[in-house]
């Protein structure tokens, strides 16, 4: 069973434990992170397998929109620290007798997220090309009218 503990980061602070953070302020609350922010939870596990397991699912509650039900706040929205910690507790402890079903789920989660991320590369080097393009173009353009 899990032992993870959630508790507020202190700017400056380091963790000796396996850990990550949780942004806990504006429409992406509940976003796991590798890095801190000033506005944000960290969770500190026993076990690399439990932080990795507990920041998949995180991401999952977040991408999901489960985090957005406990949202406060009308300028800037926030989750609260109980509200988190029982959202990841609570789905924690729901995947935890089929690990071999979660497991699944974090391999599709994360098969797609690289996907998406090479997509956006890919998007990225055709934007470049597109400007390189232009630039030449023009380049052509201004040498002949001189």
């Amino acid at each position: 069973m899990s032992t993870f503990e959630l508790k507020t980061h202190q700017v400056g602070r380091t963790y000796s434990n396996p850990h990550f953070f949780i942004l806990n302020k504006g429409l992406n609350s509940g976003k796991p992170l590798t890095n801190p922010c000033p506005n944000c939870f960290v969770v500190t596990t026993s076990t690399k397998e439990e932080k990795n397991t507990l920041f998949h699912i995180s991401m999952m509650l977040q991408i999901g929109g489960f985090y957005a039900y406990y949202l406060k706040g009308s300028v800037i929205p926030f989750i609260s620290i109980d509200d988190c910690r029982n959202t990841l507790k609570n789905s924690y402890i729901s995947f935890f007798y089929n690990e071999i079903q979660l497991q699944k789920h974090i391999n599709i989660v994360s098969a797609i997220s690289k996907k998406k991320a090479e997509l956006h590369n890919i998007i990225s080097k055709m934007a470049d090309l597109k400007v390189s393009y232009i630039q030449s173009l023009f380049s052509i353009m201004q040498k002949e009218a001189i």
